[in-house]
């Protein structure tokens, strides 16, 4: 449980690279073959963009606005349930009302531990061979141990980043959040976005928020 007495219902900002643009064609093109790196069935990529990129089709409410929690309380969702269009994989997660801590933002945010370690993932349409950018702003449940919380994110079942907080000197006022992000080119039309704790001992686990999957079309994407 991640608060003492906590039942399925209990009352209980990072900076983000910045865009460097190329200079030529040849410069971009330096660029492409000294940072891609293979992972699985997808590509890592750690470079720079030249124009804005575009939301993902299909990847939805990386906020956490949905369903709507009461105010101040939380809601424990178990493995096979939906938190709007997200699902949980493995143990359980919790989804925390507006109010109940800081949220990176909009009302609501994320704990990736809920009754033990959790995971959810979704699944969202891609355009084959195109670069996405997956940015998420990551905090840790403040109200008990251990400080340093631990999770990873896969992109269809291979590990993209792995991932640590410490939450020493943070409330539930003051989160700390920080922006994570990481790049993959898809190898299909669809992808799986999972994110799972591997807090140790389980139950307040790392906070997830605000994630975003961006499209590369023909551009390189910063990481």
């Amino acid at each position: 449980m991640t608060n003492s007495g906590k039942s399925t219902n209990g009352f209980a900002q990072g900076s983000m690279p910045s865009h460097q643009r190329g200079r030529g064609r040849g410069s971009r093109w330096r660029r492409l073959s000294a940072g891609v790196g293979l992972v699985g069935a997808f590509t890592v990529v750690g470079a720079s963009v030249t124009t804005p990129a575009d939301a993902a089709s299909g990847f939805g409410d990386g906020g956490f606005e949905t369903p709507v929690v009461q105010p101040y309380t939380f809601h424990t969702y178990f493995a096979g349930e939906s938190v709007g269009p997200w699902t949980v994989t493995s143990g359980s997660v919790e989804l925390n009302g507006a109010g109940f801590w800081q949220a990176a933002d909009g009302d609501q945010s994320l704990d990736l531990d809920g009754a033990d370690t959790g995971a959810l993932s979704q699944i969202f349409s891609t355009n084959l061979l195109t670069t996405y950018r997956v940015s998420y702003s990551l905090a840790g449940n403040p109200d008990d141990i251990p400080a340093v919380k631990t999770g990873k994110v896969l992109v269809n079942g291979h590990v993209a980043q792995n991932f640590s907080f410490d939450t020493t000197g943070t409330s539930r006022t003051n989160m700390g959040y920080v922006t994570k992000a990481f790049t993959f080119l898809s190898a299909g039309t669809s992808a799986k976005l999972e994110f799972v704790s591997t807090t140790t001992p389980g139950g307040y686990g790392p906070v997830i928020d605000k994630v975003k999957v961006d499209s590369c079309l023909l551009i390189i994407c910063v990481s």
